[in-house]
C-alpha cells in the first residue's frame, strides 16, 4: 500500500557542518536498501519525533506538534570524502525552528537507537521467511 506524504520547509534559520558516526551513516544506507521503498520513515518513540531517510537527506519532524512541518534537516552528506567505510561522514544540518537548535543534541543520541531498533525489528521479520524450492528427480 502507497500513500503520498507532503512535508513543509519553513524559512532556514540557522545551517551547521556535523560529522555523523560511519555506523548510523550505513545503517541509514542498508535499511533505506532493504526496504525497496524511496524513503524509509523511522519512529523516534522516545522523542515523538519522525525521521525520514531517503537517498539524499534526513529529515525530521516533532510528531507533538506538526506531523507535515520539517523542524531539522540533515543534507549534503560527503560519503565520497572519507577513505573507508569505518570513518565519519560530514553533513550538514539545517534548522528550521528554535526548538531545533535545542533538540539537535537529543536526536543525535535517539536517532542511532531508532535506527537499531527498526534494524533488529527487520531482521527479525525476514528471519522467519523460508523459500521452498522443488528440487527435480
Amino acid at each position: 500500500m502507497y500513500t503520498k506524504e507532503v512535508f513543509y520547509r519553513t524559512q532556514e534559520l540557522k545551517r551547521e557542518r556535523h560529522r555523523l558516526a560511519a555506523t548510523v551513516y550505513n545503517r541509514c544506507k542498508t535499511l533505506l536498501y532493504r526496504s525497496g521503498e524511496n524513503a524509509l520513515f523511522v519512529p523516534i518513540r522516545s522523542m515523538q519525533y519522525l525521521a525520514v531517510i531517503d537517498p539524499e537527506e534526513i529529515v525530521f519532524l516533532d510528531g507533538a506538534v506538526s506531523r507535515s512541518k520539517i523542524v531539522l534537516a540533515w543534507q549534503t552528506f560527503r560519503a565520497s570524502e572519507r577513505s573507508a567505510l569505518h570513518m565519519p561522514v560530514s553533513y550538514e544540518a539545517v534548522f528550521y525552528t528554535e526548538d531545533s537548535l535545542n533538540v539537535m543534541p537529543r536526536i543525535q543520541s535517539e536517532f542511532p537507537r531508532a535506527l537499531r531498533q527498526m534494524d533488529e525489528k527487520m531482521r527479525s521479520a525476514s528471519a522467519g521467511k523460508a523459500d521452498v524450492i522443488q528440487l527435480k528427480k
